[in-house]
């Protein structure tokens, strides 16, 4: 079987403007909680995009860790690819795609760092070994072996014994702002349902886009 020929059709399910509602983050809690419910595997992995000022545009996959009524929450390596991309530019795109369930969300808006407080607060929930890898890795920077990054580690494991290992001041959270989230529901015969919200002052316009 050649690439071309990789196909299938999308059977499970449709999507409305009336089922949509009109709070399009409400909307993605629904969405979420169905996936968690499906037992989907990574339901919280997202693509996101980015790109500095020359405008080339890098994507990778993290994790999602906060939403509420402010937006999407991550945490990172401010000193990474990506950190120093979003101090460049402020203007990102996240993608969640739910194969189980024919489903993709994305979503476009305005990053930004979240408080200290709560990266601390994610920072000490995070696994003993999570944390001190966070000081370990030069994220996104050239190493000349694998072995760096184990010395690196023991030397923070031995710095930090028997005391709690703080947050590094290069590692926190950010928080994309939506201003664009459409919904896709596949249907059969490639005629998916796409519903877009857009942010107009304190609501949301809906319409719905052609396949």
């Amino acid at each position: 079987m050649s690439i071309a020929d990789i196909r299938k059709d999308y059977i499970l399910a449709e999507l409305d403007e009336q089922t949509a509602g009109d709070d399009p983050v409400t909307f993605f809690s629904q969405w979420f909680k169905e996936a968690e419910r499906a037992e989907i595997t990574e339901i919280n992995a997202m693509t996101l995009a980015t790109s500095g000022r020359n405008g080339v545009p890098h994507a990778r996959i993290v994790l999602l860790k906060g939403l509420d009524d402010r937006g999407f929450v991550f945490f990172t390596n401010y000193d990474s690819d990506k950190g120093k991309e979003i101090a460049e530019n402020d203007k990102v795109a996240l993608l969640f795609f739910w194969k189980e369930l024919e489903r993709q969300v994305r979503i476009e808006g305005r990053i930004e760092k979240v408080p200290a407080e709560e990266s601390d607060i994610y920072f000490r929930s995070r696994p003993a070994g999570s944390r001190l890898g966070a000081w370990a890795s030069p994220q996104s920077r050239e190493i000349p072996h694998r072995n760096i990054l184990d010395l690196n580690y023991a030397h923070y494991e031995n710095e930090f014994s028997g005391i709690e290992t703080p947050r590094p001041p290069h590692w926190g959270g950010y928080i994309v702002v939506p201003d664009r989230m459409e919904f896709w529901q596949g249907r059969a015969s490639r005629m998916h349902d796409r519903i877009l919200f857009t942010r107009t002052g304190a609501g949301w316009a809906k319409s719905r886009l052609a396949p």
